[in-house]
């Protein structure tokens, strides 16, 4: 009976998700940002009605979750776990019989926001710059080392209030326009450490990351990263 059930509330979620109206809500609040109905009508492409039916199917299924503020309603994905299902079907929609050419814009393949944290090619590069360096171990799953804790210190994450958190605290999310892994979890709050401190600036208009010149040389100084990586000037 439970496994009957499972396989219905999967056929709900994944209806919800398939249609094109819908799917193109939840793709443009991977940025993180909350949106209203108007908005979403607008990217969309249907009327307000429609597009206020659509969004109360979302939520009933729990895919968006909604903010009241006075007389304004704005939706948002219901959390990063969302986030990482829509990242997957992404990678899962191309042809993967044939050989990979990603086709993503450039600003978005560089780096661009996955709900709360990074991704793109910076994101997989910090990723595995992180593993290399014996600062992550495990497998999908990680755990932060000694030399690990202390280099997120550094970069002004508060890891003990990141352990605390009721979410899994770092694993990987396969990077759509990569096909690698980049950082998901709660440890991807260092995307907002790299805001914070300027070394990226966050478009308000799109998922797209814009790499400053500040952030160009601290990670070429702090991580190693350089042209080759992706980091020449755009």
């Amino acid at each position: 009976m439970n496994a009957h059930n499972d396989d219905c509330a999967i056929s709900q979620v994944a209806g919800a998700i398939a249609e094109p109206a819908r799917t193109k809500m939840l793709c443009a609040l991977m940025d993180g940002h909350a949106r209203t109905s108007t908005e979403m009508a607008v990217i969309a492409e249907v009327s307000a009605s429609t597009a206020s039916a659509h969004l109360a199917r979302l939520k009933e299924d729990g895919l968006v979750k909604l903010h009241t503020q006075g007389r304004h309603r704005y939706y948002s994905l219901a959390g990063p776990h969302v986030a990482q299902v829509i990242e997957a079907l992404m990678v899962i929609s191309r042809n993967t019989a044939t050989a990979f050419v990603a086709t993503t814009p450039n600003r978005l393949q560089f780096a661009r926001t996955c709900y709360d944290h990074m991704a793109g090619t910076l994101a997989v590069r910090l990723h595995d710059h992180f593993i290399e360096s014996g600062w992550l171990i495990g497998d999908g799953t990680y755990q932060l080392t000694v030399d690990g804790e202390k280099a997120m210190s550094e970069l002004g994450v508060d890891v003990a209030a990141l352990r605390a958190q009721r979410r899994r605290f770092a694993c990987s999310c396969l990077d759509w326009s990569m096909r690698r892994p980049h950082l998901a979890g709660a440890l991807a709050a260092l995307l907002e450490s790299v805001i914070r401190r300027k070394w990226v600036t966050q478009d308000l208009d799109s998922r797209a990351l814009g790499l400053t010149p500040k952030g160009r040389k601290e990670l070429a100084c702090r991580f190693g990263l350089t042209a080759q990586d992706g980091l020449a000037r755009r």
